[in-house]
Order: structure tokens, then C-alpha cells, then sequence
């Protein structure tokens, strides 16, 4: 039996639950967004911090030696003198040979789960790259220290000064005694690091690519290089990017790995077999024997000179981004 009266009493509870879910509603939202915008004002706040902290303290060393400090190669802390031009070399130098073995590599590792592999041996591979990521950087250098070196010293190093050092133009390069340690030898450990790092990337963006694509690239006769080349690596290209310029992050930062197998000399030389020496080992070096306003102002400065660095590399990766977005959109 229909009632109105009834009808007409619930009517406004209705409307009144459903105002009140909406004002809830329009609160939650608002206090997520001003969450979510906390989180992103945290990252801000706390990278301007940490700039103007390590700017701040290296205001000595800076007012000091001026624009010289970065141009300089001096370092003596008895006669308190300081330059950051070998940690700087040591540290780009090193970085650099790491980014020439891993960004191939990573490729090769990338490729092979996603398009080669068998199905039953993706997984023992995957688990191993996820593995290599989690090894602590202290294990990588012991094992440099205590393995690795001594094979360089008796193999790898005299074969390249003999057989690598009189070419010309890159003989300068491999010239030197053959001690293990050196910016090579720190190159090489520094790309093993990596390698876990930028294969997983990649080996994630590949697997985002349609399989529709990839098929009818085989449809029509391509090889694996070909659909990998042509297909792959255009439609993943921003990723793998961004992927290789956080490996050169991680290598640019490396403080304990480097510091056990670089030799920690502040020489400047163009051998990659000499003993050189980088910013974060300094820093991990003689932070503790700094016995000097201006000593501990020079390595904090070396500190923001690391800071400046990788930012530079970061911004350089995001304007490729952006130059391979707006090419993609064009060729769209």
C-alpha cells in the first residue's frame, strides 16, 4: 500500500545522506590533494636544503680559492692548498668507462630475457639481475680489492701497455705500471654496479611494447636485431633513456666501491692505469683527518660540486626526454 506520508518523510534523509557523502567526499579529496602536495614540497624543500647546506659550508674554501678551487689541481693540507680538478676528472673519467661496459651490456641482458630466452630461463636470469641490485657497494670494492685488482695487475694491465699503448692518439690511455688499481680497473667495477640497475630498466620497458607490433614485424620478415632496432627500441626509447641516465647517477655518487680499487692519488694523468682519485672517495678519505676550517670547507665543497654535477646530468636527461617526447609526437 503506497503511504506519502512515509514517502514525504524519507525523502529528505535521502537528500541529506547524499549532500553529506558529497561534503565528505569534497574534504577527503581536498586533504589528499594537500597531502600529495606535501610529499612533492618535502622533495623540494629537502634538495634546496641540502644545496644550500653544502654551499653554506663550503663558503670558506670558495672565498678562499675562488673560481680557482675547480681549475686547480693542488691538494695539500699541510700547505693548505686545495683543487677539485682531479676529483672531478677521477669522477667523470670513472663514470664514463662504467657507462660504456653497462649501457651495452644492460641492452644484451634486456634483449635476451624479453625477446630470446627461453620461458624457463627468465626467471633464474631475472632473480640474478635482482640480486646483483642488492649487493651492497662494500662487497663490490672488497671483491675489486681482493680479486679483481690482482688479475688486472698480472693480465689485463701489461698486455694493454704493451699491445694498447703504442697506438697512437689512444696509446696515452693504457700506458702505465701495472698495479691493478687505477680509474680503469674503478671504471670497470662501477659498470658491473650498474649493469643490475639500467637491465632492469630496460628489461621493464620492453615488455610494454604491444606484442601486435613485434608480430607484425616478424609477419613480414624481420629479423630479432631488425624488430628489436626498429620497433623496440623507437617505442621504448624515452624510458631506456631515463634508465641509462639513473645507472650514470648511481656512478657518478659510488663512494665505498671506488675508494678500495681507485687508489685515491690526486694526480692528474691521462692513463686509465694510473692510481687517480674521485669526489666521493675524497670525501670518504679525509673527512676525518680534516684538521682545518678550510680543509672541511674544501670537502664539503667538493660535496656541492658533486651535487652540481649530477644535477647537470639529470637536467641533460630530462631535456632529452623532452626532445624525444616532441620527436615522438611529430613522427605521430
Amino acid at each position: 500500500m503506497y503511504h506519502p506520508t512515509v514517502e514525504r518523510y524519507r525523502a529528505p534523509a535521502v537528500a541529506v545522506t547524499t549532500d553529506s557523502r558529497e561534503r565528505n567526499d569534497q574534504r577527503n579529496d581536498r586533504l589528499f590533494r594537500l597531502a600529495v602536495l606535501g610529499c612533492a614540497l618535502f622533495v623540494l624543500v629537502a634538495l634546496l636544503g641540502a644545496a644550500s647546506s653544502m654551499l653554506w659550508g663550503a663558503r670558506e674554501a670558495f672565498s678562499t680559492f675562488g673560481w680557482h678551487f675547480v681549475v686547480s689541481t693542488d691538494w695539500d693540507a699541510v700547505q693548505r692548498k686545495f683543487g677539485a680538478l682531479v676529483p672531478i676528472y677521477g669522477t667523470l673519467a670513472t663514470a664514463a668507462i662504467a657507462m660504456m661496459i653497462a649501457v651495452p651490456v644492460s641492452f644484451g641482458i634486456a634483449v635476451f630475457l624479453t625477446e630470446i630466452a627461453p620461458v624457463w630461463a627468465r626467471g633464474p636470469v631475472s632473480t640474478a639481475v635482482e640480486l646483483l641490485a642488492g649487493i651492497p657497494s662494500i662487497i663490490y670494492g672488497m671483491w675489486g680489492l681482493f680479486v679483481f685488482v690482482p688479475f688486472m695487475a698480472a693480465h689485463v694491465d701489461p698486455w694493454l701497455d704493451t699491445h694498447a699503448g703504442a697506438l697512437p692518439l689512444v696509446g696515452p690511455l693504457f700506458r702505465g705500471p701495472p698495479i691493478g688499481l687505477g680509474m680503469l680497473t674503478a671504471g670497470i667495477v662501477l659498470g658491473i654496479m650498474v649493469i643490475p640497475f639500467i637491465a632492469s630498466v630496460m628489461r621493464e620497458v620492453f615488455t610494454t611494447v604491444p606484442i601486435q607490433l613485434k608480430e607484425s614485424a616478424y609477419a613480414v620478415g624481420n629479423t630479432t636485431w631488425e624488430v628489436v632496432w626498429d620497433v623496440v627500441l623507437p617505442y621504448t626509447r624515452s624510458a631506456v633513456v631515463g634508465g641509462v641516465f639513473l645507472g650514470l647517477g648511481r656512478a657518478l655518487g659510488e663512494t665505498m666501491a671506488v675508494t678500495f680499487v681507485l687508489g685515491n692519488a690526486h694526480l692528474l694523468t691521462a692513463s686509465l692505469l694510473q692510481p687517480g682519485n674521485s669526489i666521493a672517495a675524497t670525501i670518504a678519505n679525509e673527512f676525518t683527518e680534516a684538521d682545518s676550517s678550510v680543509y672541511l670547507s674544501s670537502l664539503i665543497a667538493l660535496g656541492f660540486l658533486l651535487f652540481v654535477v649530477t644535477f647537470v646530468v639529470l637536467a641533460i636527461a630530462r631535456l632529452m626526454l623532452r626532445r624525444l617526447a616532441r620527436q615522438g609526437g611529430v613522427a605521430a
